[in-house]
């Protein structure tokens, strides 16, 4: 939006992107756009990522404070940004999308939420954690206040391999009002778009989760696995709504079986990044019904171009 701003030399929301534009991208036989950081984002989140500006300035040299939102993944709340035009915005783009033959694509994030979400308040949503834990792994575990102005100990959200992302807040995918509330937020998303990228969707999985948490008072283990119980409740009352899956360490084939229409293919990125003919050839072998499920790429805004990322090593 900032830069169809800086283009049409006028303030540009999501009703007012041109129909220019829209006629552009559906030119190509482009059946689906996805919209990244149209929810909304709270001021914690954005004095968190106010530290980095300096990094941030790397890339863009005359990026202001102004500039800086936050992370598109740190969500405040599943709310379309009213600086982008709302709700009624959105809908407004939807509609014109859907007459190009174009379909919405949102995100959803189904680990963490952002610090300034309202769930962080409530223990029944969070992972917490002790004074101890705090102390040894600090960048883990932080203090926060309570629904209550309590002050305690709670977690970032975080993948097993790195430190957690210190502008959120881990949910506990066990917990059944996590759940029940992500079922809800999901139907809410559904009735505005045609299909969710769900955000590194195998942090939510019961196996990995239990093997991140475990040491966390977690609860009980549910009888289902994540999306098992997630998905049908969306199709039963949204049937052709669309779960694409940012999913890494081999678990594409698991998460289809747990009802995604599609999963990202990153073997075959990794393949190409380091040059492995044979592997590559083998990969493209596989099972073609299981392969039509897989979304190729060769970058996106986590991985950099794959011949690029193949000359640096």
């Amino acid at each position: 939006m900032d830069e169809l701003s800086k283009q049409f030399e006028r303030p540009i929301t999501l009703d007012t992107v041109p129909d220019d534009i829209l006629d552009a991208i559906a030119k190509p036989g482009i059946d689906m756009v996805w919209l990244m950081g149209i929810w909304q984002r709270g001021e914690q989140v954005r004095a968190n990522a106010l530290k980095y500006k300096h990094e941030y300035q790397r890339v863009l040299p005359d990026l202001k404070s102004e500039d800086v939102i936050g992370s598109a993944y740190a969500i405040a709340d599943y709310r379309v940004d009213d600086r982008l035009g709302g709700r009624a915005g959105l809908a407004n783009l939807r509609e014109r999308l859907r007459q190009r033959g174009v379909r919405l694509m949102l995100d959803f994030v189904p680990n963490h939420v952002g610090t300034d979400h309202e769930w962080a308040k409530y223990p029944e949503f969070v992972i917490t954690g002790t004074a101890t834990q705090k102390r040894e792994r600090p960048d883990v575990f932080f203090k926060s206040k309570r629904f209550d102005s309590k002050e305690w100990v709670i977690a970032h959200g975080r993948d097993p391999y790195f430190p957690g992302w210190s502008d959120t807040v881990q949910l506990n995918a066990f917990s059944p009002q996590v759940r029940r509330a992500m079922v809800d937020t999901l139907l809410d998303i559904a009735s505005q778009c045609d299909g969710v990228r769900c955000d590194m969707a195998m942090l939510v999985l019961n196996d990995i989760f239990a093997n991140t948490w475990g040491n966390c008072n977690i609860g009980e283990r549910p009888s289902l696995d994540y999306w098992e119980e997630i998905i049908p409740q969306v199709r039963a009352q949204h049937p052709a709504f669309m779960f694409i899956a940012e999913v890494y360490w081999n678990k594409e084939f698991d998460i289809l079986q747990q009802g995604f229409d599609y999963a990202y293919d990153k073997t075959l990125y990794d393949r190409i990044v380091r040059g492995d003919i044979e592997q590559i050839r083998l990969h493209l072998l596989a099972d073609i019904h299981y392969q039509k499920q897989l979304i190729r790429f060769i970058e996106n805004h986590d991985e950099p171009r794959a011949f690029l990322a193949k000359k640096k090593k």
